[in-house]
């Protein structure tokens, strides 16, 4: 099994690399919420994660539909089918214009056969004692980063989406019976087969990249190696 938890981890598998990834992605949605006003943030209560102060909402329905969009994305992960997880607020209808984006790059996680996820590492890594520490810094800039943002119009919504890697062999999980289904256009990537390599060719919808960028923190631990940052869509600034 794997030997993640948050206090002392120990990232000598994929699974636990991926664990340690949801544990992370779970409280930075509550964090995401809280801080760009998507609920009152009379209806989120004080916690403690990472060894630092969180907020998570009250509202049962909203932590479970995060609890099971973070256990969806898991399911994925594991399979060693994604690139990018982003968290993306929508403006109110009637445009529902994507107009922030954040984005968990874990491109760089190792990729392996999802039989191999409890294998453990040939380097037989030690307890990554820093890794609560940069998790704990990167809430801290989530936190701080609606100084930086302008900020939103009331009655926005949200979602998760996911991006695959550029590998040939990987397809979509659509179907009755999961829990995905297709992003608009304009946050998909166009996915070409190069027939010289085994891999696909990549140009990205008219809404990912944004118009401004701004980075959030990179969190590395051994195999655990993640980007952060957030885009702001055209939407925002259109009259």
């Amino acid at each position: 099994m794997a030997t993640y938890n948050a206090d002392a981890p120990v990232l000598n598998n994929y699974h636990a690399v991926v664990s340690a990834f949801s544990d992370f992605l779970t409280v930075a949605i509550h964090t995401i919420l809280y801080e760009r006003n998507i609920y009152p943030q009379s209806s989120f209560l004080a916690a403690r994660k990472f060894n630092c102060p969180v907020r998570q909402s009250r509202h049962p329905k909203v932590c479970q539909w995060i609890q099971d969009a973070v256990a969806a994305v898991e399911v994925e992960m594991l399979k060693c089918t994604l690139s990018n997880t982003s968290l993306v607020i929508h403006a109110p209808p009637p445009s529902s214009a994507p107009l922030e984006r954040f984005l968990f790059s874990t491109s760089a996680f190792p990729s392996l056969p999802s039989s191999e996820a409890l294998t453990p590492f040939n380097d037989n890594p030690p307890p990554a004692a820093d890794l609560p520490e940069q998790f704990r810094a990167a809430i801290s800039r989530l936190s701080s980063l609606s100084s930086t943002l302008s900020p939103l119009p009331p009655d926005c919504s949200f979602t998760l989406v996911t991006e695959l890697r550029d590998d040939v062999d990987i397809h979509p999980p659509l179907g009755p019976d999961t829990p995905w289904m297709a992003a608009e256009p304009g946050l998909q990537k166009q996915r070409k087969r190069n027939e010289s390599e085994a891999r696909a060719v990549s140009s990205k919808g008219k809404d990912l990249g944004g118009v401004r960028t701004t980075p959030i923190r990179n969190v590395e631990s051994g195999a655990f190696v993640m980007e952060m940052w957030v885009e702001e869509g055209r939407g925002k600034f259109e009259e």
